[in-house]
């Protein structure tokens, strides 16, 4: 590395951090019914702590998709790093909103996460975080694509987290809203897992250049039935293979104390079969 290109990136990073303390100055204003500092240090509370994580881990994802894209010179970089950027802050926070409204509707997740300290509802906050900031980093890649292509492919992967949401009720013996409202730290964090794999999916559905709204809208689509159908499904053959002679279900809320070590399981099982998935398709 050239002192130039050191010193190049210097400014790169310099850039990203003023993205970072936009991205807490925004979240503040749309949590207005709590101090961030207040909790993290005087409350100490880790619902929080796992929320902000998750969103902090999403804004990186986002910008990374930019960095990674094709250098038009110091000016223009920062140009595209600062716009998008500063777009993946809107979106994430919009996003938040979509999952208390849409994924976890039957609660208030700020109530959860400040009143409750519940760490399964910021776990899954976290994880839609990650997620749609996979997607966002996939969805803006690639080269003739516009602002519009970019923030409906963006909808359309926020669109399939809720439609997994169902898909997830539907596949287990146990209501989501109802595990997660009773402090199910174990649901939480298997249900984050299944949050950051689908995005994980989605970014590759949503990657590339832009070729046609047919092609592209046909290749997302296979993709997100992919995700959708059979990362759920994915329970079964972890219960067969990694938990042989137990059960998931029995182990995340069928005993006095969720197995949250057993949710880990689950959720890890999710993103590793999205890296398998990408790697092979």
């Amino acid at each position: 590395m050239t002192l130039d290109q050191f010193l190049t990136s210097l400014v790169y990073l310099a850039a990203v951090m003023v993205l970072f303390v936009v991205g807490k100055f925004v979240f503040d204003l749309m949590h207005p019914r709590f101090k961030l500092k207040d909790q993290l240090v005087e409350h100490d509370n880790l619902a929080v702590a796992i929320t902000v994580a998750g969103y902090m881990l999403g804004l990186v994802f986002a910008i990374g998709g930019v960095l990674l894209g094709p250098s038009n010179g110091l000016g223009e970089d920062l140009i595209d790093i600062f716009f998008f950027g500063l777009f993946a802050v809107v979106l994430l926070n919009f996003s938040g909103f979509i999952n208390d409204k849409l994924i976890l509707h039957k609660f208030d997740n700020v109530k959860e996460i400040i009143d409750d300290r519940n760490e399964g509802t910021g776990a899954i906050e976290a994880g839609n975080y990650m997620a749609m900031g996979l997607i966002f980093a996939g969805a803006f890649s690639g080269q003739d694509g516009d602002l519009v292509t970019g923030i409906v492919f963006w909808l359309l992967g926020q669109l399939a987290l809720v439609i997994v949401t169902r898909v997830y009720n539907l596949t287990n013996k146990f209501d989501l809203h109802d595990e997660v409202e009773k402090d199910n730290v174990a649901v939480g964090v298997a249900f984050a897992g299944l949050l950051v794999g689908l995005g994980n999916v989605l970014r590759i559905a949503v990657s590339g250049d832009f070729e046609s709204w047919a092609e592209n809208m046909s290749g997302f689509a296979a993709y997100a039935a992919l995700g959708v159908i059979v990362l759920p499904l994915l329970r079964i053959a972890t219960d067969r293979l990694l938990l042989p002679g137990a059960r998931l279900t029995d182990e995340l809320v069928n005993q006095e104390k969720p197995n949250v070590g057993a949710g880990l399981i689950e959720a890890t099982s999710y993103i590793s079969a999205s890296m398998l998935i990408t790697w092979i398709l």
